[in-house]
């Protein structure tokens, strides 16, 4: 293209409308300066015509917008844009008097032609006309719209603030329910605060509505008694023809301010008023009068009726009669046909959950579920309820130490169980009980010793510890003494999380390994698909299983798809698999063991055990096999858990080193007895770990 086919004019307006919107937030600094500067610097009368019609239109535009927005929170910056146009139409009103004042002997003109329009049209020239349209306006914008929606404003503002807890309460307790998500909850929380603070913006809102009638009355009083003094003392004119100039002026002035700042009233009338109703004012307006075509039927029949009394105008109400009897005639057929299309679709809705299969909702099993018993349902429904909450909090605890997404929490009552008692399912199938008190507070003795309190004994539901249920009084002395004291809701929430940990490989089912897989990067999951095996994300599932069955957090989920596929190119040996994984996260795994000082605290092997171990593990073409006897398994699980309690007591949990062969199974042996326990093998001891020997287990 050359430059002669290029458009001068073109260019510039391109390069003017992106300039503009690049630079809106300047534009608006600039108009607020203007603003400022009108109160100050007079405006000759051209200007100022061109600043009332500016406000009038404005005032026109805001009204049509608070009329079809769907929400009231769809125009949140009403209390923003109220302020700049009151304080625009008083600068007006400044400039104006000083027009009025200044040059209002020389006539109607003086201060510009939309006064001068709105005298002649309203005022008709006569200035008591003006004076009792004026006033009649002032009292329906002051006394009327404004103090209305005030009190509104008010109410809504303090009802909103009142309601915020119990509402985020709900919200925590429908995500701990499973029934929404996680987004959906931030968008319930950002609307609920959006909601408190426009409310609370509206009720200083409303009174610069307020201030704006006030303010122009005042300035018109001020405006007829100074020009009149002024057209008498500095012009020379009789107090007839000063009064019929500056008073007709002034009161045409009053109505190029009032009406806009009247406009603007209905709107903020019309947003403050319109709570919880949902799309356009019109359309929830004749939508509801609409549902009632009885009512209109009615209506019609009474004015009618009024029609035909003596002295009254026979047609106008029959003409009314007429369009009110149409209209419901037309709004009751569209209530049938609403009618008929929702049976109709009632009717293919059934039938869907029919064709569909009846027992497929039967079947479908939550994968956690607590049920409360009926004297445990205020720990989720009163308006202070923390146990959704805590239950929430959760989710980020495992993601955070496991890598593990914990699946929804659905939280109901079950009236089948005892009133203070509650019930984990995992899966459909009950897992673990306990009881709670509410309203009472568990003091255990770290010690393990029986506690003097007065109060319910009991067992702590999680560890078996022994208990005491007390009030808040003595719960506040329990912990003066260094006893532990927990509330009903950490009680649950704790048994919670064991619960959890403890079944976390059967809670990571396929679907959840796919949403991790699909969570990936695109090259991480090519790499699983090429991998030779015929269902990778079944072997990567398993994997994870185990590893989670150690309680080894699979957060790292990139280097452990690549120690799969890297093993996968080898074996098709899960165990082998899983030790390969293992060694490859050997930095994670020795960093979760470290103490205060820095060290990996273990138990070893004693050479007896160490031996008798290696020997008992039998190689096999695909997987090698694990042969002793049971009384001499019985000894080495009494031997290492003779070990383990020695630090148990001082809540220490060293791991057990063994050689690589034989850990899997020692791991195994272990299981049942000290879940908590670590065994690793020398292979996933890292090169940088300090490894502290702190017992040995004897032959």
């Amino acid at each position: 293209m050359s430059a002669r086919d290029v458009n001068p004019s073109t260019t510039v307006a391109k390069g003017l409308s992106q300039f503009g919107l690049a630079n809106r937030d300047i534009g608006f600094a600039i108009g607020v300066v203007l603003i400022l500067a009108m109160l100050f610097v007079p405006l000759p009368s051209v200007l100022l015509d061109f600043g009332l019609a500016i406000s009038l239109s404005l005032a026109v535009l805001i009204l049509m917008v608070a009329l079809w927005i769907p929400t009231p929170l769809d125009f949140n910056s009403f209390p923003t844009l109220l302020l700049v146009v009151t304080m625009m139409r008083l600068a007006l009103n400044v400039s104006s008097t000083r027009l009025i004042l200044s040059e209002g002997h020389q006539g109607s003109d003086a201060a510009g032609k939309v006064i001068e329009g709105f005298s002649r049209f309203i005022v008709a020239g006569d200035f008591v006309i003006g004076i009792v349209i004026f006033a009649i306006l002032v009292i329906i914008n002051f006394v009327v719209i404004t103090k209305g929606s005030t009190r509104i404003a008010e109410v809504a503002a303090r009802f909103s603030l009142d309601a915020m807890p119990g509402k985020q309460m709900a919200i925590d307790a429908d995500l701990g329910a499973g029934i929404i998500n996680d987004e959906e909850a931030r968008d319930r929380r950002r609307i609920l605060e959006e909601e408190s603070a426009f409310f609370g913006a509206m009720d200083g809102a409303s009174k610069f509505v307020r201030g704006d009638a006030v303010a122009g009355l005042i300035i018109t009083l001020i405006n007829v008694i100074g020009g009149i003094l002024i057209g008498m003392t500095s012009h020379g004119l009789s107090i007839g023809d000063a009064a019929g100039n500056y008073t007709v002026l002034t009161i045409g002035d009053g109505l190029v301010t009032q009406i806009p700042a009247l406009v603007v009233s209905l709107a903020a009338g019309l947003l403050v008023t319109k709570s919880g109703t949902r799309g356009a004012a019109n359309e929830a307006v004749l939508a509801q009068l609409g549902n009632f075509p009885k009512a209109l039927y009615m209506a019609a029949a009474l004015s009618l009726m009024v029609g035909l009394l003596p002295g009254f105008p026979l047609i106008v109400f029959s003409v009314l009669a007429a369009g009110m009897a149409a209209l419901g005639y037309v709004m009751q057929q569209h209530l049938q046909e609403q009618e008929r299309e929702q049976v109709a679709e009632a009717k293919r809705e059934g039938e869907a959950r029919q064709t569909e299969d009846p027992i497929t909702e039967a079947l479908r099993l939550d994968d956690l579920r607590l049920d409360l018993g009926a004297a445990l349902v205020p720990l989720i429904s009163s308006t202070d309820a923390a146990l959704p909450g805590k239950v929430k909090s959760l989710r980020s605890l495992f993601i955070k130490d496991f890598g593990f997404v914990m699946p929804p929490v659905r939280i109901k009552d079950d009236s089948a169980l005892p009133g203070m008692t509650y019930a984990i399912s995992l899966q459909g199938v009950e897992t673990a009980r306990g009881e709670v008190r509410p309203g009472s507070m568990m003091v255990i003795d770290p010690g393990g010793n029986d506690t003097e309190l007065v109060g319910e004994r009991t067992r702590e539901p999680t560890f078996g510890l022994n208990a005491i249920w007390v009030d808040h009084g003595r719960a506040s002395e329990a912990e003066l003494r260094g006893l532990t004291v927990v509330d009903p809701e950490s009680v649950v929430t704790t048994h919670l999380t064991e619960v959890i940990k403890e079944h976390m490989p059967d809670l990571l089912t396929f679907a959840a390994t796919q949403d991790l897989i699909e969570g990936q990067s695109k090259e991480y999951q090519k790499l699983l698909t090429d991998m030779s095996n015929k269902s990778p994300a079944v072997l990567l599932q398993h994997v994870l299983q185990a590893l989670l069955s150690e309680r080894v957090s699979i957060r790292n989920l990139p280097r452990i798809i690549e120690a799969v596929a890297e093993a996968a190119a080898t074996t098709q040996n899960l165990r082998a698999v899983v030790e390969h994984v293992r060694g490859r996260l050997s930095k994670q795994i020795c960093q979760s063991l470290v103490d205060s000082n820095g060290f990996v605290p273990v138990i070893v092997l004693g050479a007896e055990w160490e031996r008798e171990l290696n020997n008992a593990v039998s190689p096999g073409a695909e997987e090698s096999a694990f042969l002793m006897s049971p009384a001499r398994v019985q000894e080495f699980v009494l031997a290492v858990r003779q070990e383990i309690q020695k630090f148990a007591a001082g809540d220490e949990w060293p791991a057990l080193l063994v050689t690589p062969d034989v850990r899997p199974y020692v791991r195994q042996i272990l299981e049942r007895v000290s879940p908590v326990t670590q065994v690793i093998s020398h292979n996933e001891v890292h090169r940088k770990a300090s490894l502290k020997t702190v017992s040995t287990v004897g032959g």
